[in-house]
């Protein structure tokens, strides 16, 4: 070819470095990804210390919703109250001396009426258990009470025992038992337990 016929194409310059085409790094992209991991990484942190914060105020739960009886509750509201219109009739069926009429002390005090609340020795003194007798259904929630008062372990129902204590007037009879002579007094009755009524214990 002709010297005159090259034109500016036809004359390559030697290379200084690299040739070709390189794409540099782009700093701006790069701040960009560091700024949004950060942003991830402080919403994730606050989302937790909110988490936790919640849950120790109470404010999250992870029980099964299911509330826990309460056993205290339930037994105090189902406690019958003491009905002190019945006579009550107080045998010791114990070897336990004075046993009927500490008893009879303590129903009296706790309202019953005196004259009908009597205290006497029943015909065996080795009844296991000290128990309320009542007569009719009607009177069980009363006769519960009185277990409860005295420390009775049982009640039960029976219509041996009449309206002995004042006639016409619904009455309760207990029988106490060497449950309650373990840990009763061993010491005489006092004239005062029994003046007035002339029941012995």
């Amino acid at each position: 070819m002709p010297e005159s016929a090259r034109d500016r194409f036809d004359v390559i310059p030697h290379a200084q470095g690299r040739v070709g085409a390189h794409r540099a790094e782009n700093p701006g992209m790069r701040g960009w990804f560091v700024l949004l991991w950060a942003a991830v990484a402080t919403a994730v942190l606050i989302a937790i210390g909110i988490f936790a914060a919640m849950l120790a105020m109470g404010r999250i739960s992870f029980d099964s919703g299911t509330p826990m009886p309460s056993v205290s509750r339930t037994a105090t509201a189902s406690a019958p109250a003491l009905d002190t219109s019945y006579a009550v009739l107080v045998l010791n069926a114990t070897t336990a001396n004075g046993l009927a009429a500490s008893t009879r002390d303590t129903i009296v005090a706790a309202g019953f009426a005196g004259n009908a609340v009597a205290a006497s020795d029943a015909s065996t003194q080795d009844f296991p258990a000290t128990t309320v007798y009542y007569k009719t259904e009607a009177d069980k929630s009363a006769a519960q009470a009185l277990a409860n008062l005295i420390g009775a372990t049982k009640i039960a129902v029976s219509d041996q025992y009449g309206d002995d204590v004042v006639a016409g007037q619904k009455q309760l009879t207990v029988v106490l038992g060497q449950d309650l002579a373990k840990n009763a007094p061993t010491t005489e009755p006092t004239p005062a337990d029994t003046s007035g009524d002339g029941s012995t214990g």
